[in-house]
């Protein structure tokens, strides 16, 4: 009989049991960055944060009191400057015009953006690949450089003063971008998915809508998002096509508003923070749905 234990051998000092009781090495405690590091990121969000807070809590004070003391908070607080502006029409026909404009571009270029990039992705022609590089190039021409022209086009096509001339050309100018991020998605499809589908008697199409629209779905939801954060804020393009207030987007509205109560800053505050309410709330909201569609494009 052998003097060598048959018992359990015990656990190295080098491999102490993990807290899930399997041995294994312990992870280390996880360290700070630099101190230098965290003070530059709080003042670039504080750069960020505090015009926005400052816009938002002027609404709530009076005239006087940003004249006597403009960096204190409001004491008292003061509503009627919000319920004035929520009582008017005419924020509430800029909001319908901004919300009109905004989902109709999304719409557009979402539909129309998912179309192109899966005709890039998955099939081989003649001219591919310049195609794909002039979408990339128009990520490099901004709208504000091609505005001259293309209020000239819009003017012959009969679209000023119309929510058609803005809805157009913001499509048009949405969906390089849109193709970019959409691409990489609709590429990284394996093809043995689309050779079960033909199997299984699908079409092109029905391939199209019931396999690559769900499994590109998080990058649908980015663009559409970044559409219409982009279409809502849009200023300049509408400033150049809309000519008559019943036709003005909150951007204009602002702007419009500031002019005519130009002595009464506070109620210019409320108003710019309604203006921009719906996108900062749309934003916060799908900010996680972004940045995944956007990892997922660059992995694709």
């Amino acid at each position: 009989m052998s003097a060598t234990s048959v018992g359990p051998r015990p656990s190295s000092a080098a491999e102490p049991d993990t807290p899930t009781g399997r041995p294994g090495r312990r992870d280390g405690p996880q360290r700070w960055g630099h101190p230098f590091t965290y003070f530059v990121a709080l003042l670039f969000i504080g750069a960020c944060i505090a015009p926005v807070l400052y816009i938002v809590l002027g609404g709530f004070r009076t005239n006087s009191q940003i004249t006597t003391s403009p960096a204190a908070l409001p004491h008292p607080w003061v509503l009627g400057n919000y319920s004035a502006v929520l009582r008017s029409n005419t924020f509430w026909g800029e909001f319908a015009n901004s919300l009109i404009v905004g989902f109709a571009s999304t719409v557009g270029i979402v539909v129309l953006g998912l179309m192109v990039s899966f005709v890039l992705a998955r099939y081989d022609f003649k001219l591919k690949g310049a195609m794909y590089s002039m979408f990339a190039a128009g990520l490099m021409f901004p709208m504000v450089i091609a505005i001259t022209p293309l209020y000239i086009v819009i003017k012959k096509l009969g679209l000023v003063d119309n929510l058609l001339g803005v809805i157009v050309p913001q499509i048009a100018f949405g969906l390089p971008t849109t193709v970019i991020i959409l691409v990489p998605f609709l590429r990284a499809i394996p093809n043995e998915i689309e050779e079960a589908a033909a199997i299984d008697g699908a079409s092109r199409l029905g391939f199209f809508f019931r396999m690559v629209i769900p499994l590109s779905l998080p990058g649908v939801v980015t663009v559409g998002i970044l559409a219409f954060i982009g279409s809502w804020n849009n200023y300049v393009l509408p400033l150049y096509i809309l000519n008559s207030q019943a036709n003005f987007t909150l951007p204009l509205g602002v702007q419009a508003f500031s002019s005519q109560y130009s002595l009464d800053t506070a109620k210019v505050l409320a108003f710019t923070s309604l203006a921009m309410l719906p996108a900062l709330v749309f934003f916060s909201v799908f900010e996680k749905r972004i940045v995944g569609g956007l990892t997922g494009a660059v992995k694709g």
